[in-house]
């Protein structure tokens, strides 16, 4: 082969290959600009709502913990809790607090109170258009005006008053404030008596001491009257007679359930509370 037949051979070659490249990389940019302009299906796609969370406040002589066992069944349930401290120093500023935390939800919320923190959950969710249950277990539901112990004293029955001791704590700007425990020889019989009597003698050591003030101070909100309430009394509660919690209840036109139990419910029936909470949960989506 001549000299310049092998150049014109060489030439030839790489204009072929030079070719090829450029249809493969031809193909590879209408590849990429149908992928792009096809329609994407993922947001036409709608899968089940999101649950809302659960919101659960404990009251006075209590702590979050006492909710473990409603916590254990609506995680398995798959919705998501949170249990703050409640600060038990002051209607307003306890509510104040909790309204705090609630904002840092994201999306639907089911609130539920026991005891004292009914007062709290139907201040703080006054004007939080995220909160669509109210959930009062054993738990006060105060009209504005009303404080927890003048609702307490509404009937007859509460044993609470000479199991407390008080005690003085400082206040921020000065001077004293009173709070009060329940005496720990008394706590089981007073708080839980249906509760086995190892894991009461635990919550007696632990229980949160609650301000006097919180429990005279009167009530500025009532969210119950604009946000769907339910209702659980305990019939052998010694600390807010059971004639008061049905009162509140009806008053609320609160969709109620009744059970045999002490204050201290949300640990002694857990899944009876947790019902009433993924109850009122299911009505939300609807």
């Amino acid at each position: 082969m001549s000299r310049n037949s092998s150049a014109r051979s060489r030439r030839g070659l790489l204009s072929a290959g030079a070719a090829l490249l450029a249809g493969v990389a031809l193909l590879a940019t209408q590849a990429a600009g149908s992928v792009s302009a096809a329609p994407s299906h993922r947001h036409h796609h709608h899968g089940p709502e999101p649950k809302p969370t659960v919101v659960l406040v404990h009251g006075a002589f209590a702590d979050a913990s006492s909710w473990n066992g409603v916590i254990k069944r609506l995680k398995r349930e798959g919705y998501p809790v949170i249990a703050p401290a409640n600060p038990l120093r002051g209607l307003g500023s306890d509510a104040d607090y909790l309204a705090g935390v609630l904002k840092t939800v994201k999306g639907p919320v089911v609130l539920a109170g026991h005891s004292y923190g009914g007062s709290v959950i139907s201040e703080a969710a006054e004007g939080n258009p995220n909160v669509k249950a109210l959930v009062y277990v054993a738990a006060f539901i105060p009209e504005k005006g009303e404080s927890a112990l003048e609702l307490t004293n509404k009937f007859p029955g509460s044993t609470l008053p000479p199991t407390t001791s008080p005690s003085q704590y400082p206040l921020p700007g000065g001077g004293a404030g009173t709070e009060l425990t329940i005496k720990q020889d008394k706590f089981r019989a007073q708080f839980a008596a249906d509760v086995p009597a190892q894991t009461a003698e635990l919550m007696a050591v632990t229980q949160r001491p609650v301000a006097v003030s919180a429990l005279e101070e009167k009530a500025t909100g009532a969210a119950w009257k604009a946000i769907p309430s339910y209702a659980l009394v305990t019939t052998e509660d010694k600390n807010i007679p059971a004639a008061a919690l049905r009162f509140m209840a009806e008053r609320a036109h609160a969709r109620t359930v009744e059970t045999r139990a002490s204050h201290a419910v949300t640990v002694s029936r857990p899944q009876t509370v947790s019902d009433l909470i993924t109850r009122a949960a299911k009505a939300t989506s609807h």
